[in-house]
């Protein structure tokens, strides 16, 4: 063999052996397999279509490049800003839309968007108020349900509350019939969770039992006159309590798009998939986005631009506002 052949076969051999190699060569579950020398470069390679996720196609970050379709001037008109996202604030109408399309297209249950909201405020009950923390021996917080959706999630939230180590309570004046409510309802009874007959009208008993106090009554679905009808007596007692109010979605009484109209002011507000309009009205402490689980596609389209969720949380905490 002449020097020409070695020098062939030296330079055949270093273009299969093995090594780091472009993406191309590599299907989706390489990762997690021993890397191989890429094929022939004379064979067809079979590149293998891959949905992008979350991490592999980034929102666009604060002071990156935005699209046009997103303005700027929301974001920080708001002032809300978490670490990497503004989350932009959306109205009845967009909130509902997306809900539907959860529903509809990608073929949610309610009772699992209704169980991954709740847990997920429970979750953020525990960020806001840590055991440790907590002023009281006690870890006793009251959850106050109305007959809607919102109070079926603050049912939900309660469920949790229980086991992580909380002592939740439960006032749910006007049960709905809705049996999957009631299957929530059971569920709580199941786990001795106990609920009020009656809410006490002298706002000190509720300052002396509890640390917190969960606003479930009414959310984004609810229209602002039944903050005057039947709850206008349980608004009328939250509004003079003085432990911290943590409200689900929508603050209790308040317009999902003008804010607060004489409603309850929370300490702490979980905002559901988005934020919605009247979030920019909030004064609280803290404010967290639970919407994680919303689809990457949902987000480009509705441009709900989240922040990031660290590890493999659920909820996440935004800065508050300058």
């Amino acid at each position: 063999m002449n020097n020409r052949s070695i020098v062939q076969l030296y330079i055949t051999a270093q273009s299969f052996s093995p090594g780091p190699l472009p993406g191309p060569c590599l299907a989706r579950k390489a990762t997690a397999t021993p890397r191989r020398a890429c094929p022939s470069p004379a064979l067809p390679l079979l590149i293998l279509p891959r949905s992008p996720s979350n991490r592999e196609r980034p929102l666009p970050r604060n002071g990156g490049d935005v699209p046009s379709a997103v303005p700027r001037r929301l974001g920080t008109e708001w002032g809300w800003r978490g670490s990497h996202g503004c989350p932009l604030p959306r109205s009845k109408a967009e909130a509902e839309a997306i809900e539907k399309e959860l529903l509809e297209d990608y073929r949610f249950g309610r009772q699992q968007l209704i169980e991954m909201w709740g847990h997920a405020c429970a979750v953020a009950v525990t960020k806001a108020f840590p055991l440790p923390s907590l002023p009281r021996k006690q870890p006793t917080v009251l959850v106050v349900c109305g007959p809607a959706q919102n109070g079926a999630i603050g049912l939900v939230c309660a469920r949790h509350l229980r086991v992580f180590d909380y002592e939740p309570t439960i006032f749910y004046p006007k049960r709905s019939l809705d049996p999957l409510y009631r299957d929530f309802t059971t569920q709580c009874e199941k786990m001795d969770i106990p609920f009020l007959s009656y809410l006490p009208t002298e706002v000190q008993l509720i300052n002396d039992a509890y640390n917190a106090v969960v606003d479930a009554v009414l959310g984004a679905e609810a229209e602002l006159g039944e903050g005057r009808g039947p709850c206008a007596g349980i608004l009328a007692t939250l509004k003079h309590v003085r432990i911290p109010i943590v409200s689900l979605d929508v603050p209790s009484g308040w317009d999902v798009e003008a804010g607060s109209s004489g409603g309850i002011s929370p300490d702490v507000l979980v905002s559901l998939m988005a934020p919605k309009q009247c979030a920019r009205r909030f004064l609280g402490r803290q404010h967290f986005v639970a919407g994680r689980f919303v689809p990457y596609d949902m987000q480009k389209k509705f441009e709900l631009n989240p922040p990031d969720y660290p590890g493999t949380e659920c909820v996440v905490a935004l800065r508050a506002p300058q």
